[in-house]
């Protein structure tokens, strides 16, 4: 097995780009409540050759999924964690994505008029029984501090179980999970790609090996333009063992887990010449930003620009925009910038209680019947509106921290 990098404890660039990426998240994901939103802020629509800043967010999420998978794996080893303890973690990890996921999905078109809660009620208690199993309890306290934990995280459980059971849908299907959300597409893309880590380590050769793999799938299921018969080069009859097996190691087309995989090949070999000069690893950025941008061009005169497509020239257009992006933050830290970002690192240091905090607000507003007056939902002062929200969700987050109040997972 290959010895491992030298892994630092933390690494400030990668908070603030995981913050960052959550702040706008946050921001793009606020748009339902408003009109008249530029398009190119949103998502494109399917088949439409386009990539808004809304179809940017969650693949660099992805992306710096990946870059703490190998901090996080190693801190565990220099810790003494056994390997089976750490695929335990990244199991249960992953779980608890899953779950969360699950739940968020199921939400969002509503409920069925005769369940007895109003959907502001189920995303309280969701949120509720989200924290009392996931909360960042503290250490010590003795054993009976201990049971009242565990009695706590067996309330959420509870709470979840009740939602479940009690959910329909506004069709009046029961609570299922035949789509597991944000939270859970990540989460699978985690458990694959930290699963290939803990058995290669920093073999950056096949970690590349593992993304050349995901991107050529990609390539080889992705439906071509017209122009080349609009069918994906890989275009076997369905049901088939190949498809089958991308669907139980959800891989799907490749190209989550290649963005995910490519965050993790970016951080060692940031970290293995970390010691370079300044302008070799500018060098570095321009040449590998500039390699996918090239890729992209060259790939989208074959395949259409887009997420919903999950195409190539999205994977590689994400990759440089991700590449550069941490470069840049990371030059911004080691010149001692770090403050500028002071007011959103609660986004990346408590990023899963940032996520959750916006269904709390869209509760009240539910139960409470508030509904915002129309010249706060239209053109720039609805830009405004969002990103006011998008910081008031990272204040709150903020504030919860300091009551002892964070997800850990």
């Amino acid at each position: 097995m290959p010895q491992p990098a030298s892994i630092p404890q933390r690494n400030i660039a990668i908070d603030i780009f995981r913050a960052l990426t959550m702040f706008v998240m946050i921001f793009v994901n606020d748009f339902w409540k408003i009109h008249d939103v530029p398009h190119w802020l949103e998502h494109a629509e399917w088949g439409e050759d386009f990539m808004g800043l809304s179809d940017v967010v969650f693949p660099c999420f992805l992306f710096v999924v990946g870059m703490s998978v190998p901090l996080a794996i190693e801190r565990r080893y220099s810790r003494g964690y056994s390997v089976e303890s750490t695929f335990g973690h990244i199991f249960s990890r992953t779980f608890a994505l899953l779950v969360m996921g699950v739940f968020i999905t199921n939400s969002e078109a509503g409920l069925h008029p005769e369940v007895s809660y109003r959907i502001g009620i189920y995303w309280i208690l969701m949120v509720v029984a989200f924290i009392l199993i996931w909360n960042r309890y503290p250490q010590g306290g003795g054993l009976q501090k201990e049971r009242r934990y565990k009695l706590l995280q067996f309330a959420g459980v509870l709470i979840l179980l009740y939602l479940a059971i009690t959910f329909r849908d506004p069709d009046g299907k029961v609570f299922s999970a035949g789509w597991w959300g944000i939270l859970g597409a990540i989460g699978w893309s985690y458990l694959l790609c930290a699963t290939i880590y803990v058995f290669v380590r920093d073999d950056l050769k096949r970690l590349f090996l593992a993304w050349l793999i995901f991107v050529a799938i990609c390539i080889l299921g992705s439906k071509m333009r017209e122009t080349y018969g609009g069918e994906a080069l890989l275009a076997l009859p369905r049901p088939n063992f190949y498809h089958d097996l991308l669907g139980v190691l959800h891989i799907g087309n490749g190209a989550l887990p290649a963005f995910t995989m490519g965050g993790m090949i970016l951080s060692l070999a940031v970290m293995r010449y970390r010691e370079v000069s300044a302008q070799k690893r500018l060098l570095f950025t321009l040449v590998v930003v500039g390699l996918f941008v090239l890729a992209g061009a060259v790939s989208r005169h074959f395949w259409i620009l887009a997420k919903l497509g999950a195409t190539p020239p999205w994977v590689f257009y994400i990759t440089a925009i991700a590449t550069g992006m941490y470069m840049l933050l990371e030059g911004l830290v080691k010149a001692g910038k770090a403050s500028w970002f002071k007011v959103i690192i609660p986004a990346g240091t408590a990023t899963l209680t940032t996520y959750l905090v916006p269904y709390l607000f869209y509760s009240l507003a539910d139960i409470t019947g508030i509904v915002l007056p129309d010249w706060l939902t239209y053109g720039p002062m609805g830009l405004v509106n969002c990103l006011l929200f998008a910081f008031m969700t990272i204040g709150v987050t903020q504030l919860l921290v300091r009551l002892g109040i964070q997800l850990k997972i």
